[in-house]
């Protein structure tokens, strides 16, 4: 027997105490690099969170509605009529509103009498908007007015709650430059879960 244990092979030596936390400490540090390799671009140049602020755009985002933004969209894309869009004002790029693409680049629009009518290439005679597919509950005032062509570049964004939005009624057409996405998903409140989509308004 003794004979037989001598002839053993020797014990591997075992990694000590500190060569273990070593090991787990730089599968740690593999795991946050291949997540930060991942996410931070997901997180700067995919998706975005936002949180609505203000009333501008009720009844169909209300203030402190939790919104993700795809910013992916425009970059392979532009912004689609009805589609809602965080951008900033051309005043402060730190600040960011949410409105609804009413006009496209090239584009005429014209409000009047309560309604808002595009003319276009398709569209030389104006056509009045039809904006049934949304709720809006406060609608452009009949006294109200505005007239003008969009540059190649510009968009007419407005608020749902047209009696209460700081729009491109009051600061002028947007560039595409300052549009930063268009909200995607109300991820919260959880019971308001939803996925938007562009209405069709048959343009």
């Amino acid at each position: 027997m003794e004979e037989s244990l001598n002839n053993l092979p020797p014990a591997p030596n075992q990694p000590s105490y500190a060569q273990k936390i070593g090991e787990f400490v730089w599968e740690i540090v593999k795991i946050v690099v291949i997540a930060l390799v991942i996410i931070v671009p997901v997180r700067m140049y995919i998706i975005q969170p936002f949180i609505v602020e203000g009333a501008s755009m009720e009844p169909n985002f209300y203030d402190g509605q939790y919104l993700i933004v795809d910013e992916l969209s425009y970059l392979l894309g532009t912004p689609k009529r009805g589609e809602v869009v965080i951008f900033h004002p051309p005043s402060d790029k730190d600040v960011y509103y949410i409105k609804r693409v009413i006009g496209l680049p090239g584009e005429r629009v014209l409000i009047e009498n309560g309604s808002i009518y595009i003319f276009n290439n398709s569209k030389p005679t104006g056509t009045r908007l039809n904006e049934e597919e949304y709720s809006l509950d406060h609608k452009i005032v009949k006294s109200e007015k505005d007239d003008l062509t969009l540059k190649d570049d510009e968009y007419y964004l407005i608020g749902d709650n047209r009696t209460n939005s700081l729009d491109s009624r009051r600061i002028g057409p947007i560039k595409i430059d300052f549009i930063k996405g268009r909200a995607w998903v109300r991820a919260f409140p959880f019971d308001d879960f939803s996925i938007f989509k562009a209405p069709n308004y048959n343009f």
